[in-house]
């Protein structure tokens, strides 16, 4: 058993100091895939990646129910859900009225290069990925660990503990249904 997977246990039987201990551990994994995330974000956001890991921690271990981990793909796959609900309320956010929601920012020294998904692309792309976890729920979970947390196929498949074919089945379809989806809109 890891170290990730040892302490995960111990704070779920209500170790203090396990849980204490558990954010350094994953700290540097956590922030790496934040980065990568948030390496895809429109220039000039609020959140950082260092932001949004700090408030997915808090989020994680915050909830006393939520933490019944089965290992680290299960705390892992519970990191990208708080990060995907993290981002799609800060777009939720920005695309207020009161937020500036109707004016699209252009900061002069970065007109020219191209940006990432508009808040409304990850309102769209949250709701239909809703959808598709009704309908293939595996489908979905491969789709946030991939998309929120950029995650390569290999490690969505051990964060799952699926097998790597299995995981590229999984990422196949859903681009093609989310595809579809998005596109009747």
């Amino acid at each position: 058993m890891n170290d990730i997977s040892r302490l995960l246990e111990a704070a779920v039987n209500g170790d203090r100091r396990a849980a204490d201990e558990l954010l350094p551990v994953v700290y540097d994994e956590l922030r790496r895939l934040a980065a990568q995330r948030m390496a895809a974000e429109k220039p000039g956001q609020t959140l950082n990646a260092t932001a949004l890991v700090h408030e997915a921690y808090l989020r994680l271990v915050a909830n006393e129910q939520a933490n019944q981990w089965d290992g680290r793909g299960h705390f892992f796959a519970a990191a990208a859900e708080a990060m995907r609900r993290i981002l799609v309320e800060n777009a939720r956010r920005r695309s207020r009225l009161k937020h500036g929601g109707e004016l699209n920012r252009v900061p002069i020294e970065n007109a020219e290069l191209p940006s990432g998904p508009t808040p409304e692309q990850i309102l769209a792309l949250d709701e239909a990925l809703s959808r598709l976890a009704i309908e293939e729920p595996a489908a979905a979970k491969v789709v946030e660990l991939r998309y929120f947390t950029g995650l390569s196929i290999d490690e969505t498949a051990d964060a799952l503990g699926i097998s790597r074919a299995t995981a590229n089945r999984h990422w196949a379809y859903a681009k093609a249904w989310l595809r579809c989806e998005m596109g009747k809109g």
